[in-house]
């Protein structure tokens, strides 16, 4: 076949799509208002989903979710 059986029998796990990760991250920010980028990447791995803080970053950043400053 051309493939590795460590491929072949590894089940790859899908990958949460950017509304998926989108609506947990409004979820964090409406309970916790003063958390930015870093606590909101450290929370979501707490619930379970693997996100790069780039990409938390961004869509924070697009999606006007930053922390109210005092």
């Amino acid at each position: 076949m051309g493939v590795a059986r460590s491929s072949f029998y590894a089940d790859p796990s899908p990958k949460p799509g950017d509304a998926a990760i989108i609506a947990e991250i409004q979820a964090i920010t409406d309970e916790f208002e003063g958390y930015g980028y870093r606590r909101v990447g450290a929370e979501l791995r707490h619930r379970g989903l693997v996100v790069n803080a780039k990409k938390v970053r961004r869509l924070m950043r697009e999606n006007d979710l930053n922390p109210r400053r005092r």
